[in-house]
């Protein structure tokens, strides 16, 4: 569903009259790449804005202020860090986007308080819902697992000790002066 559409295409229209702003002399060499610079030259010809050279860039080629900071679906883009943030978000016209250093447990807090709320979530991810229910049987596995690793430890400390004589016997070897005869 997509709203503020007239002011998507306000945005879409003025945005397809706006120029290509290139970095100068870039369609000359290929070392330099096509992103914007700004020209400082003394005798630059783009700096000084001849007729025939691409355009700066300039304030005059903003888009309308009212469809700035507007996702493409039509929603304002805020971004959420906790779930306090989402008081106040209103459902109509704002979208949350969740901040990138936000760990998964929280994510997931913010994710379910959002569907809550019934808010759109612009980067949700591939979470998938995990109930607190699920997540107690995983621990008490760990521990099963842990419990099984236990004997392996002992087996390991009795392959050792068989180990052991052989190199006290060598080393009782190492002692001793071999003689020829």
């Amino acid at each position: 569903m997509v709203i503020n559409k007239e002011l998507l295409q306000l945005r879409k229209k003025i945005a397809d009259k706006r120029p290509d702003f290139v970095r100068q002399e870039s369609w000359r060499y290929k070392k330099l790449a096509t992103n914007w610079r700004k020209p400082k030259g003394k005798d630059n010809k783009m700096r000084k804005q001849v007729s025939g050279v691409p355009a700066l860039v300039k304030v005059g080629y903003k888009g309308p202020r009212k469809s700035r900071g507007l996702h493409p679906s039509g929603y304002n883009d805020i971004l959420i860090f906790n779930t306090n943030d989402l008081a106040r978000i209103d459902p109509k016209i704002d979208a949350i986007r969740i901040a990138h250093g936000v760990g998964h447990k929280k994510r997931l807090d913010i994710l379910d308080q959002a569907t809550k709320l019934k808010i759109k979530v612009l980067n949700p991810g591939k979470i998938e819902k995990v109930e607190k229910a699920e997540v107690k049987p995983k621990k008490e596995a760990e521990k099963v697992e842990k419990a099984e690793v236990k004997p392996k430890k002992e087996a390991e400390k009795v392959e050792k000790a068989e180990v052991k004589p052989k190199k006290e016997a060598k080393a009782k070897n190492i002692g001793k002066k071999v003689t020829k005869s």
